[in-house]
């Protein structure tokens, strides 16, 4: 389905955008980590701050939650506390492989999901929800970090990531 095109079910529509939304932010967030060192993706500007890498891994674990075992039934065996106490412990390009492979998986998953799924009661990380707040809170919540992401790079590189360069000086496409 293209973006802007009208039809099919409330589901369908739903599940099709919010696949597309992670589908959108992981390239951007990815290329962002490709063009740091090591030492700037786990840069922090004080203790009170997380790191690229922290975020990464809290993503990881946010989304696997959520999405993947939070619709599977499987185990959760997630440790958000260690995703903000780590320090360095994963190279660049391995937190590349671990977030994209969540980000895969999760798309696959959402692709999968009916009306029930959306509508129907479920209990993920101490709180109730249903389905389809669940994905929700998922791509909300990438998105405040993937924008942290972003302007974390943008402080390090000094430079305009390029984004939007497709769009002219109004904003709109030409």
């Amino acid at each position: 389905m293209n973006k802007g095109e009208i039809g099919g079910n409330v589901t369908s529509l739903f599940v099709e955008c919010s696949r597309q939304l992670l589908e959108e932010y992981w390239p951007r967030l990815r290329s962002c980590v490709e063009s740091l060192s090591d030492e700037q993706v786990w840069w922090r500007p004080n203790e009170a701050c997380n790191s690229i890498g922290n975020l990464m891994l809290h993503l990881d674990g946010n989304v696997r939650q959520w999405i993947i075992t939070g619709f599977s039934g499987a185990e959760d065996h997630r440790n958000r506390p260690a995703e903000f106490a780590a320090r360095g412990s994963l190279s660049a390009s391995a937190l590349i492989e671990k977030l994209g492979n969540t980000v895969q998986e999760a798309s696959a998953v959402i692709a999968r999901l009916s009306e029930a799924d959306l509508t129907g009661p479920r209990n993920i990380q101490g709180y109730t929800n249903t389905g389809l707040g669940a994905v929700y809170h998922v791509i909300e919540h990438f998105a405040m970090h993937h924008g942290q992401i972003v302007y974390i790079t943008k402080l390090l590189k000094a430079d305009d990531l390029g984004f939007y360069r497709e769009l002219n000086k109004t904003g709109r496409l030409p």
